[in-house]
């Protein structure tokens, strides 16, 4: 009879055979059932293909389920299990196939290769996804309140072209809804060019538009690698510490 350890050194270990066989073909079929997905959504695919590939689908999706059950048996905390980023990651990836929704989650399957860095113990990628986390901490206030003027600003700016623009392209900006669109790529600065100002007003609101999306693509970047900075003075006065006690 196999008890919750030997479970759990089979599941979350690869310090013996078994725990490295589980964690590779685990990750095989994640590859396999996203090259499948990718595969699935070219046109014209005969019916024999798609036959092979439900097959595929079918096998992968009983796996991922057997390994979300022993997960969720062997983990101390079974809701903490659930709600976390993996559980709810592993738990999307197969509810869609067993409810029979409208909305194809295969995709999401490529953040549980993620699980790699921590079951192969990867210290040095793991600091790295550490340090990340205590930056977005860091610098969670601020990016709230950037959020918050960054959508001030598209709405703003939504406006702002609609008054200019609409009487000269009624089609293209029929209202500040289709206006957002204009906002979003001009904010961007991606500027996708299907939607542009022809009179002045408008290019000379779009020149001012551009110089304050320079500075949002700018801020939360700035704010991050700051965060980071700091993250990394802490870690490494954290070591210093440990090296003098």
């Amino acid at each position: 009879m196999i008890n919750k350890e030997t479970l759990r050194k089979i599941v979350d270990s690869t310090d013996h055979f078994f725990g490295k066989v589980f964690t590779f073909t685990v990750q095989s079929l994640i590859v396999i059932s996203l090259i499948t997905f990718s595969i699935d959504t070219l046109p014209d695919l005969s019916l024999e293909i798609k036959k092979i590939l439900n097959i595929i689908e079918v096998v992968t999706v009983g796996i991922f389920t057997l390994e979300y059950v022993l997960r969720f048996i062997i983990s101390e905390r079974k809701l903490k299990f659930i709600f976390s980023f993996y559980g709810l990651v592993d738990l999307l990836a197969i509810l869609p196939f067993y409810i029979a929704s409208g909305f194809d989650l295969r995709a999401i399957r490529i953040f549980r290769l993620l699980r790699l860095v921590r079951i192969l113990k990867l210290f040095k990628y793991n600091q790295a996804i550490n340090r990340f986390h205590r930056a977005l901490v860091i610098a969670k206030e601020e990016l709230i309140l950037f959020g918050f003027v960054a959508v001030i600003m598209l709405y703003l700016s939504a406006v702002g072209i609609y008054y200019c623009e609409n009487a000269a392209q009624p089609e293209q900006f029929k209202s500040v809804f289709h206006s957002l669109w204009w906002s979003v790529t001009t904010l961007t600065t991606v500027g996708y060019g299907d939607m542009y100002p022809i009179t002045a007003g408008g290019k000379l609101f779009t020149f001012f538009i551009l110089t304050i999306g320079l500075g949002i693509v700018a801020i939360p970047t700035g704010l991050v690698a700051s965060a980071l900075s700091k993250a990394r003075e802490s870690e490494m006065e954290h070591i210093s510490t440990q090296k003098h006690n």
